[in-house]
């Protein structure tokens, strides 16, 4: 590991840090977008328990698979970290403050969000942005999870989206994968074919418990959503950056759409899955305050 600075002309970068000690160390306008998936403030440590199934030849595993096969169950490392902050918002204001400041002129922030907070963050980042710079609010709905039976089941996140300067932010939705017609016979078979731009709701999975995306970090987000993100807002060769990386999907999507990218978490557990999953395409580094 190394104490490595970033550069414009440098390699991508995992840095296990404190962000808010990294930072500051990073100069003006040096990313064209931001994406940040911050602790949701649940009140609640978020654990994700790795497992895996082995065929047992001689039937006698503990699950029972596609016709019949029997296999048995291997649990490998608990992934954990808190999520319950005394005061939320003197964490988040500081750093949110820092995106701000290392968006570039035509830059964008997207901060992920739940119910919880949300709506305060909203003020927040109009303050600090400006509400002018406001750009959208994305709802990301999913079909997993709660099953309230005393009110409506939560099936959704948040996602404010702010740009530096509204006259100048770099914004291609050609860029984007499309979604099928929900009522595709009220359009021309060429449509059809083509598909809609998406809208500012986003039905996508979650992360399969059993797929190939999946690292076993808790609150891992899938690439396709993310995909969006970096395909909309930045173009190949641009930066990105995710102060609170966890497993890492934002510099696993930018890799492969051709963007550079800074992923930046102080969990060692977080550093040792994005260097299996990103370590072919960025160096590790570290950051020692003074």
């Amino acid at each position: 590991m190394t104490d490595t600075v970033w550069a414009p002309d440098g390699s991508n970068l995992v840095v296990h840090a404190d962000n808010a000690e990294y930072l500051p160390t990073l100069p003006d306008g040096a990313f064209t977008l931001i994406y940040v998936d911050p602790p949701f403030n649940t009140g609640r440590p978020q654990l994700r328990q790795e497992t895996r199934m082995v065929a047992n030849a001689g039937g006698s595993g503990d699950r029972v698979g596609f016709k019949g096969r029997s296999y048995d169950t291997i649990k490998g490392a608990l992934h954990r970290y808190d999520d319950a902050f005394s005061d939320y918002w003197s964490f988040l204001e500081p750093r949110l403050v820092e995106a701000w400041r290392l968006l570039a002129d035509d830059g964008t922030l997207y901060l992920h969000l739940d119910y919880r907070e949300v709506h305060y963050a909203k003020v927040m980042l109009d303050a600090i942005f400006g509400r002018e710079c406001f750009l959208n609010e994305i709802i990301w709905a999913y079909d997993y999870g709660a099953r309230a039976r005393n009110r409506w089941p939560t099936k959704h996140d948040n996602i404010l989206v702010y740009v530096k300067n509204p006259a100048k932010y770099h914004f291609d939705n050609a860029e984007v994968d499309r979604e099928p017609y929900m009522a595709p016979g009220l359009v021309t078979p060429a449509k059809r074919e083509l598909g809609k731009l998406p809208t500012d709701v986003w039905w996508h999975t979650i992360v399969s418990p059993t797929g190939k995306e999946k690292t076993g970090y808790p609150t891992q987000k899938p690439e396709g959503l993310v995909r969006r993100v970096v395909a909309a807002s930045s173009r190949p060769g641009d930066w990105c950056l995710d102060f609170f990386a966890g497993s890492g999907t934002l510099g696993a999507v930018a890799a492969k759409l051709g963007r550079k990218f800074v992923c930046v978490d102080q969990n060692q557990p977080a550093i040792d899955i994005m260097l299996k999953r990103l370590g072919a395409h960025a160096t590790l580094a570290s950051h020692q305050p003074n």
